[in-house]
C-alpha cells in the first residue's frame, strides 16, 4: 500500500469513525434496562445489596453465610452506586458500564502510542461491539471492572517507561490494584507479562531493578490494603468461621493463594476441570463478528509483520501469556477470556490497517458478508422455533439488516469490512436485548415472585425454601432469609405474616398441614443459562418448566 493510498483510507476511517463508535456503544445501552440474569450477576447484585442494607462495607455475605470467592472491588462499585441510585438493576450495571467506556479510552491511546491513530480508531470500533465485551456489560460480573483497570495500568506503564513521569507510575499501581481487587493477584500476570518479555527481547536488564517499577510494587501494596483489611477482620480475626466446610480459613492467603494458584492447580477449595482448546473455541464465537479478522491477524503477526517493533510485544506478549494460562488451567468459564479483548482488538485492528487497500481485505469483506446472511439465518430460525413475542417486527428488523450487511458496498473495502461488522452487531443486539433475552427473562421465577412483594411490606419477613433464587434476593424489598433445612423452616413459619419462595411440590405439602397461606404467584421456572432444545421449541418447552410458588403465610 502507498502513502496516498494509506492516506486516504485514514481520512475515510477518521470520517466514519464518530457515527461508527456511537452506534457501537448506543448498541450495548439496551442491556442495562434488562433484569440481572441469575447465577453469577444476580449473586452479585445481592452481595452489594447486602453492603448497603446492613451499612457494613467489609463484610461481604452471600448464599446465606459469609462469602469467600471474589475480593471486594466490584461490589463496592455497585454498592456506591446503590447508594446513588437505589438497589435496582441499573444502578448495579451502571459503574460496570462506566468503567468499559473508560476502558474504551485506554485502548484507543495504547493502540495510538504502539502503533497510530488509525489502528487506534479501529481498535475502538472492533472492541466496542465484539460479542462477549457486549454480552459482559449485560450480565455484568466482574470483567468491566477487570479489563479497563488491566489496559489502564499497562498504558500508564507505557507513559512511564517512556518519559519517566513519576504520577502515571501512581497511576499504573491504582490501576493494577484496583484489579487485584477485582480478580486477585493473576492480574499482574496479564499487565506485567508482555512488559518481562518485552525486557528480556530486547535485552533491558536494568528495568528489572528500575527503582520505578519497585516503587509501582510497594503502591500496589499500598493501594490493596482495604482488601486486606477487610479479608482479615472477617476471617483471619475468626477462625471459628465455617468456610469451605472448615474453619481456620485465612481470607488473606485465599486472596494470594487459593483464589489464583488454587484454581490453577486445582488444589483449592474451589476446583473445575480444563480443557486445554477451550478458550481457543471459545475465542472464535466471544469475539464475533471479528473472528475472521482475528485469526488472519494472528496469522499475520507470525509470518508476515515487518514492522518487528519490540515494543508491541507489551500487548502481544500479555495476551498471550493470558491465554496460556486461561487454557492450562484446570477452572475455564468463556467470560474469563474477555480481558484480553482490548489486546486482540488491537492485533486485529492493525492486520486490517495493514491491509486497507490490499485484496486480502476484499477475501475478509466477503467473509464478513457470509457473517451477516448466517446470522440473519440463525435468529430467524430462532424466532421460528421459539415463537416467542413480536416475531414479525423481529423477523422485519433482522431482514432489513441482512440486506443492508450484504448488499450496501463502500469504495474503501475497511469501511465495508467495519460497516458489515456493525451490522451483524445490530443484528445480535437488537435481537438479544430487545426480543430473547426479554423472552429468557420471563422464566427467571425469582424475579417474578419479588415483583409480588410490595414495597411497604420491605420489613415483613421473606423468606425461601427448596428454591432459591438469586433474583429473588436481589428484587425482593429487604433481606431474604435462607431456609436449609425443615427446622429452620418451622421456626420462620412461627413469624406471621411472611413470605415464603418454595416449589410447587413443598407449597402444596405445606398448605395441606395446615399452614395458612395464600398462593399469591405461581412463577414458571427455568434456568436460562442452560438452554437445550426442547426449551426453546414453543411446542414442548411446558415440558421443561417447573412451578414456583410465592406464599403469603397469614
Amino acid at each position: 500500500m502507498n502513502k496516498n493510498q494509506m492516506r486516504e483510507a485514514d481520512i475515510v476511517l477518521k470520517r466514519n469513525f464518530s457515527w461508527l463508535l456511537a452506534l457501537g456503544i448506543l448498541l450495548n445501552i439496551p442491556g442495562l434496562f434488562l433484569d440481572i440474569m441469575e447465577p453469577d450477576g444476580a449473586l452479585y447484585a445481592t452481595i452489594a445489596k447486602h453492603i448497603v442494607l446492613h451499612h457494613d462495607w467489609i463484610n461481604l455475605f452471600g448464599d446465606g453465610h459469609d462469602w469467600l470467592d471474589k475480593p471486594h472491588f466490584p461490589f463496592w462499585m455497585a454498592a456506591f452506586s446503590y447508594k446513588l441510585l437505589g438497589i435496582n438493576g441499573f444502578a448495579y450495571k451502571l459503574p460496570a458500564f462506566l468503567f468499559w467506556l473508560g476502558g474504551l479510552w485506554y485502548t484507543y491511546v495504547t493502540a495510538r502510542d504502539l502503533f497510530d491513530d488509525s489502528v487506534a480508531r479501529i481498535s475502538v470500533l472492533l472492541y466496542t461491539v465484539a460479542l462477549h465485551s457486549t454480552l459482559a456489560n449485560f450480565d455484568v460480573r466482574a470483567e468491566p471492572y477487570l479489563t479497563t483497570c488491566i489496559i489502564a495500568s499497562v498504558w500508564h506503564m507505557l507513559v512511564a517507561y517512556r518519559n519517566g513521569n513519576f504520577w502515571h507510575v501512581v497511576a499504573a499501581a491504582f490501576f493494577a490494584a484496583c484489579a487485584m481487587m477485582t480478580k486477585g493477584i493473576f492480574v499482574l500476570a496479564t499487565i506485567g507479562g508482555g512488559w518481562v518479555i518485552f525486557w528480556i527481547m530486547t535485552r533491558q536488564w536494568k528495568q528489572f531493578v528500575n527503582y520505578k517499577w519497585w516503587i509501582m510494587a510497594v503502591l500496589c501494596l499500598v493501594f490493596i490494603i482495604p482488601e486486606l483489611y477487610s479479608l482479615y477482620v472477617q476471617f483471619d480475626m475468626h477462625p471459628e468461621k465455617v468456610v469451605f466446610g472448615r474453619t481456620n480459613v485465612s481470607g488473606i492467603r485465599f486472596f494470594f493463594w487459593d483464589s489464583q494458584f488454587g484454581r490453577f492447580f486445582n488444589t483449592g477449595p474451589i476446583k473445575g476441570s480444563g480443557n486445554k482448546l477451550f478458550f481457543l473455541h471459545t475465542t472464535l464465537w466471544a469475539f464475533l463478528p471479528w473472528s475472521a479478522g482475528l485469526v488472519a491477524g494472528i496469522a499475520y503477526l507470525i509470518g508476515y509483520d515487518k514492522n518487528r517493533d519490540p515494543a508491541r510485544w507489551i500487548i502481544y506478549g500479555s495476551a498471550l501469556v493470558t491465554f496460556v494460562l486461561f487454557s492450562l488451567s484446570k477452572f475455564q468459564l468463556p467470560h474469563y477470556i474477555v480481558i484480553i479483548f482490548p489486546y486482540l482488538a488491537i492485533i486485529t485492528a492493525y492486520f486490517i490497517d495493514q491491509q486497507a487497500e490490499n485484496s486480502v481485505l476484499k477475501h475478509l469483506v466477503k467473509i464478513q458478508t457470509v457473517l451477516v446472511l448466517l446470522l440473519g439465518a440463525i435468529i430467524l430460525w430462532l424466532l421460528y422455533i421459539t415463537g416467542i413475542g413480536h416475531t414479525i417486527t423481529a423477523a422485519t428488523i433482522t431482514l432489513l439488516l441482512v440486506l443492508a450487511g450484504s448488499v450496501i458496498k463502500f469504495k474503501k473495502r475497511l469501511l465495508s469490512f467495519l460497516f458489515k461488522g456493525y451490522a451483524a452487531a445490530a443484528m445480535m443486539y437488537v435481537f438479544l436485548f430487545f426480543f430473547f433475552y426479554p423472552f429468557l427473562l420471563e422464566y427467571q421465577s425469582g424475579r417474578k415472585a419479588a415483583g409480588l412483594i410490595p414495597v411497604r411490606d420491605r420489613h415483613v419477613p421473606v423468606g425461601a425454601y427448596g428454591a432459591f433464587s438469586y433474583t429473588f434476593e436481589f428484587y425482593s424489598p429487604g433481606d431474604v432469609t435462607l431456609l436449609p433445612d425443615h427446622a429452620r423452616l418451622q421456626h420462620f413459619l412461627d413469624k406471621k405474616p411472611a413470605y415464603l419462595f418454595t416449589s410447587a411440590a413443598l407449597g402444596d405439602s405445606l398448605i395441606r398441614s395446615g399452614v395458612k397461606a395464600d398462593i399469591l404467584g405461581k412463577p414458571a421456572y427455568y434456568r436460562i443459562t442452560k438452554l437445550k432444545p426442547n426449551f426453546l421449541n414453543d411446542k414442548k418447552r411446558n415440558e421443561t418448566l417447573e412451578t414456583r410458588y410465592l406464599l403469603y403465610i397469614r
